[in-house]
């Protein structure tokens, strides 16, 4: 169902990854302009796949099984472009390249919490399911 706790938590991926990445800067450069995710088609890869398994999870809710799985590339996917962010900013020494870190970087640091939080309750309810099952 829809209403469940983990439809909102795969809700507030989607913000985070499909909005939010969109609105915060990731970083500013040694010109002090903002860097958007929007400037890198990698970025852009990245966090529109993170969007669409989210919407695609969220969507899934009668298989559980599957939208754990989904969630789970999901974080695998987030793990990814964590490290690119960490491999752009530790890129280049000194001040060559990225000059100050926007809230932008940690988008999805929070996905990977809100989809940990989404596996939770999804085991939660297939545990309640199977055990509902032994009784008959």
């Amino acid at each position: 169902m829809i209403q469940r706790i983990q439809s909102i938590y795969l809700f507030l991926t989607f913000v985070v990854s499909g909005i939010l990445s969109l609105v915060f800067p990731l970083w500013k450069n040694v010109q002090g302009a903002d860097f958007y995710a929007g400037q890198n088609t990698m970025f852009v890869i990245g966090f529109g796949l993170s969007t669409a398994l989210a919407i695609i999870s969220l969507l899934g809710y009668k298989k559980r099984q599957t939208q754990f799985v989904y969630n789970r590339l999901n974080m695998i996917l987030n793990f990814i472009l964590l490290g690119l962010f960490v491999y752009q900013s530790l890129n280049l020494s000194g001040e060559a390249s990225v000059s100050e870190k926007g809230i932008g970087m940690f988008l999805p640091v929070v996905s990977i919490i809100l989809l940990a939080l989404a596996n939770k309750a999804i085991k939660k309810d297939e545990d309640l399911v199977k055990s509902a099952d032994r009784i008959r």
